[in-house]
């Protein structure tokens, strides 16, 4: 008797399981992991976050301010080869002209 029992309690214990595995997967897609899941499957992700736009705002502002800094910066190196090409004479550069 004990025999024809184990498998029925076997049985019980993988319809428990997989009940307790279907519940923990229906919880998690209603939770925020599933919500961001769902956006992401949508392409809605970043549209519908107001902080992170302004933080991507805020990266293209510092992009650019880094942007000018560079062309000032090639700007005046290119002023600095042209001037080292023009080959002024030592003495020239020791008077100060």
């Amino acid at each position: 008797m004990l025999g024809e029992l184990i498998p029925i309690f076997g049985m019980i214990t993988g319809s428990v399981m997989v009940l307790a595995i279907v519940f923990g997967v229906v919880q998690l897609t209603k939770g925020p992991v599933g919500q961001a899941l769902a956006r992401r499957i949508q392409g809605r992700a970043a549209d519908s976050d107001p902080e992170l736009r302004g933080e991507v705002a805020e990266l293209r502002d510092q992009v650019d301010m880094l942007r000018q800094s560079l062309d000032e910066a090639q700007e005046r190196l290119d002023f600095a080869e042209r001037l080292l090409a023009q080959g002024r004479p030592a003495e020239r550069l020791r008077e100060g002209r």
